[in-house]
């Protein structure tokens, strides 16, 4: 997996995420991009790769394609349309991109296509906390009761959707 982390102005999403598309069957990898308000860090997409992989290796995979797998266990979600709220959305935003292309070594020429719509920018390390709160259904309460980071936290609902299957 490799993450790809940038600025972009999307003025049309379908057109955005059709050229994703493209990228990702050109160099046979999955590709989800993410608002990085959401993201807790490279923790959290690389726990939600890696059971998406695995619920598709299992044959358990709730949606068809990888890329929204991936969305979902990101998300913590079983629910593609409220998943959704942490992909991209029109007008200028910081963006966190996954590619995964499945042990195939392609995920450095996608993010080199990656370019062409992204402008190279740090994005992680700096997630909105009250988004990551509210979206995930935290608590101050919550991260004060153990000495897990709220990184720690987000990944354990990210593994908890397995559970809950």
């Amino acid at each position: 997996m490799k993450l790809v982390e940038g600025r972009t102005n999307i003025e049309d999403i379908d057109e955005f995420l059709a050229r994703l598309g493209a990228i990702g069957d050109e160099f046979d990898c999955a590709i989800q991009a993410f608002d990085a308000r959401y993201v807790a860090g490279c923790d959290h997409l690389e726990s939600a790769v890696e059971h998406a992989n695995r619920a598709f290796e299992r044959g358990d995979s709730i949606a068809r394609d990888p890329a929204v797998e991936i969305l979902l266990y990101a998300a913590g979600r079983r629910q593609i349309n409220q998943a959704l709220e942490m992909g991209v959305s029109e007008g200028e935003q910081r963006l966190v991109v996954a590619i995964d292309g499945k042990q195939n070594g392609n995920e450095t020429a996608a993010a080199s296509a990656l370019s062409e719509i992204l402008v190279p920018a740090e994005t992680l390390g700096n997630p909105d906390r009250e988004t990551m709160f509210d979206f995930f259904d935290l608590s101050e309460r919550e991260l004060e009761a153990t000495s897990a980071t709220l990184s720690d936290l987000v990944c354990e609902r990210v593994a908890l959707l397995e559970v809950e299957k």
